[in-house]
Parts: structure tokens; sequence; C-alpha cells
């Protein structure tokens, strides 16, 4: 099966637009250097598309050799253009392609626990390796892979990392997913549930996790997805659930099989009305379309007390447990 591009981490290519006849002149003379180092895509008068292996020397060339002013340039990628300055970002960020190319990804798990105490399942989170072996943080790396337009990549990374560690452990397993990295579900979505198959771990063992702070504009795409796995026999989640979360008409739409409280809203509940309003409102909401309610960050006795007395039915925290590596 071939991959598409977003699945690959390509070599970024960029747009550099100029103005001004000193400048015309400049770009006119370097393009034959350019397309003798291999860096050059393509060029006219006034513009010319290069490989990001050029960038670099380009950026200092100009520097000395042209009005910086006169210049703008883009991702071809992008409909945004910037300022020379305000590429450098996405130049320092590059070491995330390597991440993704190499499959520096090492998975974590977390218990989640029933109300009974017992056992229910196990979230698998992804943390990254650097060159030098030690981890970088979810957010650096998610951050980096966002301004380079390799969000698409990463996540399938992350997600068919997860599908595989799901062999080694004897439970449910919740997976987290960006639902904007996605284009098509039938295509996006096929390798992921190949794999699960290829495994033989029985599609009901998994939770794909949407988190809704990732302020998905085409709810309709989102439907299809969730449509696309429901289908098959998986079940999903709302992640982060908090005070903003969607109406319950909205949630009748996507009729989740699980809601997440923000750990925000979980740690200290015990002792806040205003926390206990948002909780008791979540409860009632995944009361009302069928969901189970998840509660997650549980560290203290006293919020999970009152978190189970409410009604909640499963439990995610320090307190049952922090992120370890899967085993095997």
């Amino acid at each position: 099966m071939s991959e598409c591009q977003s699945c690959l981490p390509l070599e970024l290519q960029y747009c550099i637009e100029v103005t001004g006849a000193h400048n015309t002149k400049v770009l006119e003379q370097i393009v034959p250097y350019l397309h003798s180092r291999n860096v050059l895509v393509s060029s006219s008068a006034a513009d010319l598309t290069i490989h990001e292996s050029g960038m670099a020397d380009f950026i200092d060339f100009s520097q000395d050799h042209m009005e910086q002013g006169a210049i703008r340039c883009r991702l071809t990628t992008d409909k945004e253009w910037r300022s020379l300055s305000d590429i450098q970002p996405l130049l320092d960020a590059s070491w995330v392609d390597a991440i993704i190319r190499e499959g520096r990804v090492v998975p974590y798990c977390q218990p989640i626990m029933d109300a009974q105490g017992e056992l229910y399942a196990h979230e698998i989170l992804s943390r990254f390796k650097r060159q030098d072996g030690t981890l970088a943080s979810p957010l650096e790396v998610f951050s980096a892979a966002k301004s380079r337009g390799r969000l698409y990549a990463l996540d399938r990374l992350c997600r068919m990392t997860a599908v595989r560690s799901a062999a080694k452990l004897p439970s449910k397993v919740f997976i987290n997913f960006i639902p904007t990295s996605i284009y098509s579900p039938e295509h996006c979505l096929r390798s992921t549930v190949g794999l699960a198959s290829e495994l033989g771990i029985e599609p009901s063992r998994f939770v794909f996790e949407v988190v809704e702070t990732e302020y998905v504009e085409d709810i309709d795409h989102l439907k299809r997805i969730l449509t696309y796995y429901r289908e098959r026999g998986f079940r999903y989640a709302l992640d982060d659930v908090g005070e903003g979360f969607s109406t319950v008409e909205m949630l009748q739409q996507i009729e989740p099989h699980y809601m997440k409280l923000d750990m925000g809203y979980v740690r200290g509940v015990a002792a806040s009305a205003a926390k206990q309003e948002v909780a008791l409102k979540l409860l009632r909401a995944a009361q009302q379309i069928g969901a189970t309610p998840l509660a997650e960050g549980v560290e203290a006795p006293e919020d999970y007390a009152w978190l189970r007395e409410a009604g909640f039915q499963l439990f995610q925290g320090y307190m049952f447990g922090k992120p370890a590596p899967v085993e095997g």
C-alpha cells in the first residue's frame, strides 16, 4: 500500500518571492549556483522554490547581498507568506523530522481503574527520544511538528506504535488521535485498522480519544472519522472535557462511548463547589447519551471518594499509577 505524502517526512520546500530591481538581479545570478547544488526546484524572474537543505545558505547570503524587507517566503504547503526571519523557527525545528523518520517513539502506559478498584484499561502515551537518547517532552515535539506541517505524520506514527503496544497489554487500550491530522478516514485510518487485524486484536479493545481542545471546526469530518471507527467495532472517547464542552445535542451527534473529565476539574473537586458543578454537568451529559464518565488526573483520596460517590465509573491518575514504559 503506497503512503500519502502527509504520512512521510519528505524534505520541505520553500517558495521565495522578491521585489525590486536589485533583488531580482541578484536572484537571477544565484539560480545557477542553487541548481548546481541540487536544491533548486523551480525558478522564474522574481521567485524560486528550493529544498529546505538550501534555505540556511540562502538566508545567510541574502542578509549580505539582498534587501531583506523586499523578500518574502512560505512553505509550499502553506498559503501564508512570511519574512525570512519568521522562517528561522521552522528551520530550527527540523530535528522533529528525524524523530518521525526514524520512529523514535517510546510507548508508555497508565492504568485506568473502575469504581471497584479493578484494572479496566490502559491509556497508551507517546514519549520521544532525542538523538542523544534523552526524552523530549510531547508538547515540544508536537509543537515542532505542527509548525512544520508534520502533525499528520507524527500522529500516524504515534497511533500505529500504540496499536502495536496493545498486543503487549491485557486490557482495553485508550489511544489519543488528532482529528485534524486525518484527511480521509478511508485512507488515513486503513493502516490502523489493518494493523489491529494483523495482530489479531479485537477492535472492541481499542478506545480512540479525540481531544476536544483541538478545536475541530468541521464536525461532519469528525463524525465521518468516528463513524469509520464505530462501523469496524472500535470505541471512542472525548478527552479533556471541561467547562466549555459541547452541548448535549452535539454530543448526541458524536455519540462518544466515554467522556473524560479534564484533570483541572478533578484535582481539588472535593473542596470546590465550582469544580463540582462542572463535574456534575459532565456526568449528567454522559448519562443522557449513554457514555461512560471517566475522571482523569486523580491524585487525592478525597477527590476520588467524591467522584466515585457522585457516579463516575472510571478513574485515572497518579493515585493509581504513573505512566511507565510498555514492557516487552
